[in-house]
Order: structure tokens, then C-alpha cells, then sequence
């Protein structure tokens, strides 16, 4: 079935069991925030961004599940850095999702445009910029199962609003293939048990 880039991200939500999203909308997410109304997500209306992501923060602690949190380009974006840079340090599961400008004049100093994946780079498990509608639903499934998976912690998605725009087949990824993402290892017990043992302190010391 055909949707719209702004109710694949709603779709995706609702199937990973979202039930709330804090956030402030804005030019770059207004097709995002628009879309809502036809989805049984909770919408948080918070004052500042940076309120948005230290809620997002205290809602995955609180409950374990994924905290998820929305803002507009330019200093929205920006906003939500210490808010995910929280996250990170605490290994909280956060979703951060932010809009771009449209795909055409990316790069060209656009209003309100920021590099906001650059600039969270350090402070995110993973980060993506979609500039394809046909790769958000892939994109925002492999977000979520970033954040919750292995070490916990916040992952940001950068959607361009003309991708919120544009129309997709729309196909719930069932299965998340991370070529080389390997989050739970299985422990060798004889390299433990050498650990522990250069670790034990020794008799007559």
C-alpha cells in the first residue's frame, strides 16, 4: 500500500510499540506532526526541545521501553544535543527524530539547515540521513533496534521534508540485517575463568 514518508514514520512507530513521542513541531516536521492524528501515538507537546529529549531520556529509564522524541531542523535539531548526549553517557534507548530541509538544497546553507548528524555523531550509538522515502521504513526499524539492542542508546534520524512528502510502497521490514553488528557475543567461560583468575588475589601476599 502507498503512504506518504510522514505516515511511514507514524506506521513503523505503531508496529515497534511506540504509545508516546515527546516533542515541538515545526516547518521541517509539519507533514510528521499533520499525519499524527490518524495514529494512536500519544504526541507530548513539551516547551523546549531540549525538554523533549531529557523526557524521552526519563521515559526509557522509567519504563525500558524505547524513548522517542521529535523536533524541527536547524536549532530544533540542535536543541535536543544535551538531552542525547545524556543518553548516550547512560546508555539510555532514544530514538531522536529530526527533520532537514528539502533533499535539493541540502549542503547549500539553506534556512534553518544544520548538519545535525554530523554534529551528533559522538554522542549516538548510529545516526542516518534519509533522503529516500524508500528507505525510511528500513531506516527507522534498524533506529529502533539499534537503540534497544546491545549497549542501549540513543540513535538519531534525520528525515528531509520532501521525503515526508513523497509517496512509497509501504512494507514493515519484519527482519533487521546489520551486516557486522553483532551486539550479544557468547562468552568463552575458559577466558572468564583466566580473568578471573589473574584477577583473584593471591595467598600469602
Amino acid at each position: 500500500m502507498k503512504r506518504t514518508g510522514a505516515e511511514i514514520l507514524w506506521e513503523v512507530l505503531v508496529a515497534e510499540g511506540v504509545e508516546v513521542v515527546f516533542g515541538i513541531c515545526g516547518g521541517a516536521v509539519i507533514h510528521i506532526t499533520d499525519a499524527l492524528p490518524r495514529y494512536p501515538i500519544r504526541f507530548v507537546l513539551m516547551r523546549h526541545e531540549q525538554a523533549a529529549a531529557h523526557a524521552a531520556d526519563g521515559f526509557a529509564r522509567a519504563t525500558g521501553k524505547v524513548g522517542v522524541c521529535l523536533a524541527t531542523s536547524g536549532p530544533g535539531a540542535t536543541n535536543l544535543v544535551t538531552g542525547i548526549a545524556t543518553a548516550y553517557m547512560d546508555s539510555s534507548p532514544v530514538v531522536a527524530i529530526t527533520g532537514q530541509v528539502p533533499t535539493p538544497v541540502i549542503g547549500t546553507d539553506a534556512f534553518q539547515e544544520t548538519d545535525i548528524t554530523g554534529i551528533t555523531l559522538p554522542i549516538t550509538k548510529h545516526n542516518y540521513l534519509v533522503t529516500d522515502v524508500g528507505d525510511l521504513a528500513r531506516t527507522l526499524r534498524e533506529a529502533l533496534f539499534l537503540a534497544r539492542n546491545g549497549r542501549p542508546g540513543p540513535v538519531l534520524v534525520d528525515i528531509a521534508k520532501d521525503v515526508q512528502m513523497a509517496e512509497a510502497e509501504f512494507r514493515y521490514p519484519e527482519e533487521v540485517k546489520l551486516r557486522g553488528y553483532v551486539p550479544e557475543r557468547p562468552l568463552p567461560v575458559d577466558a572468564v575463568e583466566r580473568a578471573a583468575g589473574l584477577l583473584a588475589p593471591r595467598r600469602g601476599r
